[in-house]
């Protein structure tokens, strides 16, 4: 079980015992969402499809009016003003690029394409350009952005962390203190349950590896997993892994199987999973050590299934 250190029910305010949590769910970004509420406030569900469909209009490749639809049809060299919400995941995506030396990268849109897991799907195969690093090619100014070589955006490691933490924000606004988010696999809890127990959730280990299950309470935590298993697709007897590895111009190719981490913004939680499953167990992890990320890495060998953790994330262990 991980436990954040000093986490304290007190910290939140304890709820009333007698609290009703209500559940609420639906479909969005091409996966569902759910969430948990102690005492909801009236709209609690309508107020969460509002964010969602927010960051969809904004975010989503599949949509072809949405902004960042727009912004990759734009004209090379043309500046763009950008939503709020999405200019924020732009610059965090463009920082977390910086920081792994291009393992991240949120305009490898073209590669993405290449391979089969965009809008158009298997099908819509297109050829990638020729560009070494496609997130340098971006330029961000205040309220706008630029591409300055034929680059596109995907927001598909990062985005559905930042809808899990826009959800997180539009209903602490609403009053709510006490609460568990979840769209696509990515969480967020906040408080605490009625019977004052964290939010515990379970993050399985990769089919067909005998490992122990890692039982995370999240109380002002998130928690994001990437893994090999999630999104891939069969051809020519190969998994490939919707992942994609700029250093390589393809999906990713390594022995990891599965990568979460846990952290307070489920965007960036989401950032770093991707990051770590490129870079691989040795550098990812070396990287996520160093600026006290808290990892989990599963790697695959012959015996089966190898872990390896952050000394952040094995001090929650305990």
């Amino acid at each position: 079980m991980a436990i954040p250190p000093g986490l304290s029910p007190d910290a939140f305010g304890a709820p009333n015992r007698l609290g009703r949590i209500g559940d609420y769910g639906g479909p969005t970004m091409g996966t569902s969402w759910s969430a948990r509420i102690v005492d909801p406030p009236p709209g609690s569900q309508a107020a969460i499809e509002a964010v969602l469909n927010r960051v969809i209009a904004q975010m989503s490749n599949w949509e072809a009016d949405s902004a960042i639809s727009r912004f990759n049809a734009a004209p090379v060299g043309q500046w763009m003003a950008l939503p709020a919400d999405m200019m924020t995941v732009l610059r965090a995506g463009l920082d977390m690029a910086r920081l792994s030396g291009g393992a991240f990268d949120p305009a490898i849109g073209r590669l993405v394409a290449q391979w089969g897991f965009g809008p158009d799907g298997p099908t819509g195969l297109s050829a990638a350009p020729n560009h070494p690093s496609p997130w340098t090619a971006i330029e961000v100014a205040d309220d706008r952005a630029r591409r300055m070589a034929d680059v596109t955006l995907d927001f598909s490691g990062i985005a559905k962390g930042f809808a899990v933490d826009a959800v997180a924000a539009a209903l602490r606004e609403m009053g709510a203190g006490h609460f568990l988010i979840e769209i696509g696999g990515e969480l967020r809890g906040h408080g605490v349950k009625p019977d004052l127990q964290p939010w515990w959730v379970d993050v399985e280990a990769p089919p067909g590896l005998s490992l122990p299950v890692l039982r995370i309470a999240l109380c002002g935590l998130s928690v994001a997993t990437s893994g090999d298993y999630r999104r891939f697709r069969e051809e020519g007897g190969r998994r490939l892994s919707h992942s994609m590895d700029p250093a390589v111009g393809g999906p990713v190719a390594n022995d990891v199987a599965s990568v979460t981490v846990c952290h307070e913004s489920a965007m960036m939680a989401d950032a770093w999973a991707t990051a770590i499953t490129i870079l691989g167990h040795e550098r990812g992890m070396a990287l996520a050590a160093r600026h006290g990320i808290a990892a989990c890495l599963i790697r695959r060998v012959d015996a089966g299934g190898q872990e390896y953790m952050t000394p952040v994330m094995a001090a929650m262990l305990g």
